[in-house]
């Protein structure tokens, strides 16, 4: 059975996660000092937590499916039409930002396939007339992916707003998913 911290030991060992993703998901070969020092920790510390880079990359995983459940949870992909789910869906994605650099860079992975919250909502979609019907639940996602990670390439390499980047972002999903008329 794992323990879980608390306390200051839960609140050094989340430092550290968060330290991780942003300076993993600006340069992936980051040495661990590096991580440390975005973290306010000694490499000690830092070592005293994940003795190695791949327990750290295991955590981190860990982190990183935990956000998007989260976040899927607060997009409530379960209400409304189809489309109307999918725009808050990429909203929530859209502001996990490092987080997804860094699957975006494979740093840490997710499975693969449509996971069934996804599929549930294509499917509303398709029956509400929201998203069109020909578009399967894996190709809706598949678009989904590709175009979160168009907008954040696209907000780090023009300096764009988040706000001109998001409203593209929801622009092109919108889009590419409306029934043809």
């Amino acid at each position: 059975m794992t323990t879980v911290p608390t306390g200051s030991r839960a609140r050094t060992r989340q430092a550290i996660l968060d330290a991780a993703i942003e300076v993993l998901s600006r340069n992936p070969a980051a040495p661990l000092g590096d991580v440390a020092a975005a973290a306010d920790v000694g490499r000690t510390t830092l070592h005293r937590y994940f003795p190695e880079r791949s327990d750290l990359i295991a955590a981190l995983k860990e982190e990183a499916g935990r956000r998007l459940d989260q976040a899927g949870m607060r997009a409530r992909v379960e209400e409304d039409t189809g489309a109307a789910a999918l725009r808050r869906l990429c909203q929530e994605y859209f502001d996990l930002g490092d987080t997804l650099s860094l699957l975006f860079q494979e740093q840490v992975s997710f499975e693969a396939g449509c996971d069934d919250e996804v599929e549930s909502m294509v499917r509303r979609g398709h029956a509400d007339g929201s998203i069109d019907p020909e578009l399967p639940p894996v190709w809706v996602q598949s678009l989904m992916w590709s175009h979160l990670y168009a907008a954040w390439s696209y907000l780090a390499e023009t300096g764009a707003s988040r706000h001109d980047t998001l409203r593209l972002l929801l622009r092109c999903v919108e889009g590419a998913v409306r029934p043809l008329r």
